[in-house]
């Protein structure tokens, strides 16, 4: 493992344990050949391939810019608009479910 893989405790860092993930996928290899050609415990290809898995499942932050409404018609129609970064835009009435929000989110995560 050369100096810039360790993180600050002398372990692989997010990057490295990423990147060495990313590489045993693409190999076509199984875990034991993988792990043997680089010296790696399958336990530990293991552990790291479940960080990776539980990290990219994570949810994540997002930056909300939070700004008067301009136009105030459209304001006065919605509680709520979700403005997405490609000029996509959605509207939520003052009641809206839970659930729905939910899964209006994640479309919005997707696109």
């Amino acid at each position: 493992m050369s100096a810039e893989q360790r993180g600050v405790n002398g372990r692989r860092s997010r990057a490295a344990v990423e990147a060495l993930v990313a590489e045993y996928e693409a190999s076509g290899l199984s875990r034991k050949l993988f792990c043997a050609g680089r010296g790696l415990a399958v336990a530990t290809l293991d552990k790291y391939r479940i960080r990776v898995r539980q990290a990219a499942a994570a949810p994540r932050l997002l930056a909300v810019d939070v700004r008067p409404a301009v136009d105030v018609k459209a304001a006065a129609s919605s509680s709520l608009a979700l403005v997405l970064g490609n000029g996509r835009r959605i509207e939520i009435g003052d009641r809206i479910d839970a659930i729905l929000l939910a899964e209006l989110i994640g479309i919005a995560e997707r696109a």
